[in-house]
C-alpha cells in the first residue's frame, strides 16, 4: 500500500432540508464525486437519523436537518475484489452457498462491498434483499446459509440458537491425529466461555505428516476450530494466525456440510459439498 493512499473520515451534520449529500461529501472530504458514488456504492457512507444509524448508498436520499452524515473512505478497502462465491441452491426465502476464501461474512464501516451477503443481494436473480443468519472467517470457506426475508433470517436464528443446525467442517492440519478410533472431544473454554469440538480423523498423510478430520461443534465461539485444534498441538494447515506464521498456504479449513428441518421433521434438507478438502 502507498502511503500517500487517501484514508478520509468526516462527519457532517445536516444544516437545512433537501441538502445534497454528494455536495456536502465532496466539500468536506476534498473527493470526487464520482468517488463519493463508488463509495456509498460500496457502504463506506452512513447517515444518522435520531438513534438509528444505516448505510446510505443512494445518491438522491433525501435529507433532512440534523441528519449527520458520516464518510470512512479509505481506498485500499474500496478497490479490493470480491472473490465469487458458488451458489449451492437457491430455496427463494434463502439460499445456500459456497463462500471462498477471501470473502467476508461481515462489513466493517469502511465498506461491505467484500461481503458475500453483499455480493449475493447484488448478483444473485432475481434480486433480493440478504440477511446473514451466521458466519464463516474471512479465512475459511464452505456452505454458508443466507436468508432473503426477515422472518427467515429470525426463523435460523432461532435454530441456530436451539442448536437445530448440524454443521460439519473439515480441516487439514499438520501432524498425525489418530488418538483413537472414536476420534477426541476438545473441551476448552474460549474467552471464559463452553466451547466444544468433536473431532475424527478422516485419513492421513505421512509424506506431508498431514491429518484430514471432520469436526462438529457443539458451541460457535469465535475460531474456535482453529484454537482448538492448534491449542491440541494440531494447527490447521494455512493458520497464520493460530498456527505456523510463515505458512503461505490457504486456510485448510471448510464448512463441508449442513442440515436442518423447516417446520417439521419430515422436511429435513441436507446439503453438502464432495471431496472439496482432501489429502
Amino acid at each position: 500500500m502507498n502511503n500517500n493512499t487517501p484514508k478520509i473520515e468526516c462527519h457532517i451534520t445536516i444544516e437545512n432540508d433537501g441538502i445534497s449529500a454528494i455536495d456536502k461529501l465532496q466539500q468536506a472530504s476534498g473527493l470526487s464525486k464520482q468517488k463519493i458514488k463508488q463509495a456509498m456504492q460500496k457502504g463506506a457512507v452512513w447517515f444518522t437519523r435520531g438513534k438509528k444509524t444505516q448505510r446510505l448508498r443512494r445518491v438522491k436520499k433525501h435529507l433532512k436537518q440534523n441528519d449527520i452524515l458520516h464518510c470512512y473512505y479509505d481506498e485500499q478497502v474500496l478497490s479490493a475484489v470480491a472473490p465469487e462465491p458458488e451458489l449451492i441452491a437457491d430455496e427463494g426465502d434463502y439460499s445456500i452457498w459456497n463462500k471462498p476464501y477471501g470473502l467476508r461474512s461481515q462489513g466493517s464501516k469502511w465498506g461491505d462491498h467484500c461481503t458475500i451477503n453483499r455480493w449475493v443481494e447484488i448478483n444473485l436473480k432475481p434480486q433480493r434483499p440478504c440477511f446473514i443468519v451466521h458466519r464463516l472467517d474471512r479465512a475459511a470457506s464452505g456452505l454458508i446459509i443466507l436468508a432473503h426475508t426477515k422472518a427467515k433470517a429470525a426463523y435460523f436464528s432461532q435454530l441456530f440458537r436451539q442448536r437445530k443446525i448440524d454443521k460439519r467442517y473439515r480441516a487439514i492440519v499438520h501432524g498425525d491425529f489418530s488418538v483413537s478410533e472414536n476420534g477426541k472431544t476438545i473441551r476448552r473454554d474460549i474467552e471464559g466461555k463452553k466451547a466444544v469440538s468433536h473431532v475424527k480423523m478422516l485419513a492421513y498423510d505421512a509424506k506431508n505428516d498431514q491429518s484430514l478430520l471432520e469436526i462438529k461443534i457443539d458451541t460457535g465461539r469465535k475460531h474456535q476450530i482453529r484454537r482448538h485444534l492448534s491449542e491440541s498441538g494440531f494447527p490447521i494447515v494455512g493458520d497464520r494466525l493460530y498456527g505456523i506464521a510463515d505458512d503461505l498456504q490457504d486456510l485448510r479449513l471448510q464448512s463441508v456440510f449442513l442440515a436442518f428441518s423447516l417446520n417439521h421433521e419430515n422436511d429435513k434438507k441436507i446439503y453438502q459439498l464432495h471431496d472439496r478438502l482432501a489429502i
